[in-house]
């Protein structure tokens, strides 16, 4: 089931994007793909963001909530229910949208990296997608995107990943802190900052010692990020 509906999807609409690039490229056909797969997603995405930006939002009423009634489960889960409904919140959304994400990155990081770049597994080719004829592991044709310890892309994928960090725990430290007592804020903060410097550190190690095709995956994907939250900023859900 997971290549029948996942892997092979994916595995086919990234050999026919890798058949259209300019010397069949493969770092740019990660890019586009990437880059399809998350416009796809997108509605669902927005729609999780929106459920945790509201949830953000009704934390006083929610806490308010738990004690007043935390002897009376009961009654509790059904004034937590009244309190959703009315501001139109779905919990499951969030957990839907985690597991589609995981799904999806575990069948691109198959794709991509259990399969080979260059080499084409025509079974599990559609019969109206054809191999390319040329492929090439140099992004550009200048990154070898087999090789690792690249410097340009390990500080690449350290932006990225750090601004997109950045960006999200603004947005959601911003609408919870309202609902904090300053011990709370004190340990948020400390909180955002270990994410803020670990995930990017972590990321640097995979920039790093990992093939370059996962660095181009992974800046593509923090770009992505940026841009979503961008667009929320600016325009909110």
């Amino acid at each position: 089931m997971f290549t029948t509906y996942l892997v092979q999807p994916i595995y086919n609409a990234f050999i026919f994007v890798l058949g259209v690039m300019p010397g069949g490229d493969v770092g740019m056909a990660i890019i586009v793909i990437t880059l399809l797969i998350r416009f796809i997603f997108f509605p669902m995405f927005a729609s999780a963001i929106r459920t945790q930006m509201a949830l953000q939002v009704v934390q006083p009423e929610l806490a308010d909530i738990n004690e007043r009634y935390k002897e009376a489960p009961m009654e509790r889960s059904r004034r937590t229910a009244e309190l959703f409904s009315r501001h139109k919140i779905r919990p499951f959304t969030m957990l839907f949208s985690t597991v589609v994400q995981v799904a999806v990155f575990i069948a691109l990081s198959y794709v991509f990296f259990r399969l080979g770049l260059a080499k084409i597994h025509t079974e599990l080719l559609y019969s109206f997608v054809h191999a390319p004829s040329v492929i090439s592991e140099r992004l550009f044709g200048v990154v070898d995107l087999t090789g690792t310890r690249s410097i340009v892309i390990t500080v690449l994928v350290v932006a990225a990943q750090y601004y997109a960090m950045r960006l999200t725990l603004a947005r959601t430290a911003a609408a919870a802190s309202a609902a904090m007592k300053p011990a709370q804020k004190q340990m948020q903060e400390m909180q955002r900052t270990m994410m803020l410097y670990f995930f990017p550190a972590m990321m640097a190690f995979v920039g790093y010692t990992f093939p370059a095709a996962v660095g181009v995956y992974v800046i593509t994907t923090s770009v992505v990020s940026i841009a979503q939250e961008l667009y929320f900023k600016h325009r909110p859900l």
